[in-house]
């Protein structure tokens, strides 16, 4: 599949299953996300991989979470919480790893690891997978933080659920011209 096509076809899948991606596959993904626009190199992110038993721990830690925000939490939210991390052989989370630097914002440090994430579901797509990046509380939960590493001006910029499409949902058509304004430059 060439570049374009990646882009122009790629679209969330929330239904997957195994298999996941290989061990080689997976090497490939994260090195297209090293490739993300990245001003003076910093390499603002960190990705925390789960598979296997492993997203059952990242589960305990969301069910953790929700039982610190509210003690009264039933035993069926308690349980879908646990659950999340299962909906897919693989799930990636991205850490933005914000540092003091002069030349380099913090939003825009932020904004290249949601661009490294958005290489690795490029990649996803483009190795034959499918994938949803999913963000919501877990992401700005200060305990979920805590135990992924996410420190200080740190931001989680999401969950990466990544697998084999159990069903490929119909892919809209949007009008770009909708979403486009040129500039005019003001009358003197």
């Amino acid at each position: 599949m060439d570049a374009l096509e990646a882009l122009l076809t790629r679209k969330s899948i929330a239904k997957l299953s195994e298999p996941g991606p290989s061990k080689s596959d997976l090497k490939s993904i994260m090195q297209a996300a090293m490739r993300a626009p990245d001003h003076a190199c910093l390499r603002p992110w960190r990705f925390v991989v789960f598979q296997d038993k492993m997203r059952e721990e990242l589960g305990e830690i969301f069910c953790e979470a929700l039982t610190r925000k509210d003690a009264s939490a039933t035993a069926a939210a308690l349980e879908k919480e646990k659950k999340k991390p299962l909906r897919a052989p693989l799930v990636i989370a991205v850490i933005a790893k914000v540092s003091e630097h002069p030349k380099v914002p913090s939003i825009e440090q932020i904004l290249s690891a949601g661009a490294a994430a958005q290489n690795i579901m490029l990649a996803v797509h483009a190795l034959g997978f499918g994938g949803i990046w999913r963000t919501g509380a877990p992401c700005f939960d200060a305990h979920v933080r805590a135990r992924l590493g996410a420190v200080g001006s740190d931001e989680i910029v999401g969950f990466l659920y990544i697998g084999t499409p159990i069903s490929v949902p119909p892919m809209p058509e949007f009008d770009p011209s909708n979403y486009i304004m040129e500039w005019k430059a003001a009358e003197k």
